[in-house]
Formats: structure tokens, sequence, C-alpha cells
């Protein structure tokens, strides 16, 4: 199988450079998969774990909005913020999951509940994450 460099870069830093055979993210119209040789395309990406594939081994990361860009050469994904699964506080994330569901059950103002939807997607991918790592 064909390998392709996938690099996860954030503001603050490059979070993931390595050669992969697969990495399948969600998008702004669904779930992509994306093998070496896929078309040229940029799309924004949905606060989701980003699944990567490497040698028979799956990873995942906590990806929180961006962009996916696939070229000929690589894989950018530039994400507003990127977690490691051992960067993930699993007791954190259960608790910000907590705040924002009582946020939304409370429905005061439209900019609170989008900030609050916001948090909880957050807060599920880092859960998903990390959950799969242990």
């Amino acid at each position: 199988m064909s390998t392709f460099l996938l690099e996860i870069v954030t503001p603050e830093r490059k979070i993931y450079a390595q050669q992969v055979d697969m990495v399948s993210v969600k998008g702004a119209d669904g779930e992509l998969g994306i093998l070496a040789h896929h078309i040229p395309l940029v799309t924004p990406l949905k606060v989701a774990p980003v699944v990567i594939k490497v040698n028979g081994k799956k990873d995942e990361l906590a990806v929180h909005g961006g962009f996916i860009q696939v070229s000929k050469e690589k894989v950018v994904i530039l994400a507003e913020s990127a977690e490691l699964p051992g960067d993930i506080d699993i007791n954190r994330a259960k608790a910000a999951k907590e705040r924002a569901e009582r946020r939304l059950a409370n429905k005061k103002d439209h900019m609170d509940h989008r900030r609050a939807e916001l948090a909880l997607q957050r807060a599920l991918a880092r859960i998903e994450v990390r959950q799969h790592r242990d």
C-alpha cells in the first residue's frame, strides 16, 4: 500500500508529521477517507476525531475545526487546535461535557447556545479519542 505524508498543524505548533496509509476526517459535507494519490481538495473540518492508519494500527487525535488540504505530495490539516490522546484529561473533558449539556438545557440566549454546542462537540471528541486509547 502506498503511503503519504500527513501533517497536523495548529497555530502553536506541528502536532503530527508522519508517513501514513490513510486518514479519515469529518468534513463540512460528511466523512472523508483519504488514501495516497487522492484528488487534490481543500475543505473545512468539523470538530471531531481524526483517524489515522499506519502499518495496520489505528491512531486518533481530537481536532477542533480547521481545514484539510490534500495535494499530490501530502495532506495537511490546519486545525484551530488538536490534541493527542495522551494530552487529554478525561475527567476534565467529562466535566466540560456536563457543563455544556447544562448550558444547552438552559436555552437563554443564542450566542451562549452556540458556544455551548461547540464546547459539547469538543468535549465529545476528546472523550472519544481518549477512550479509544485506553
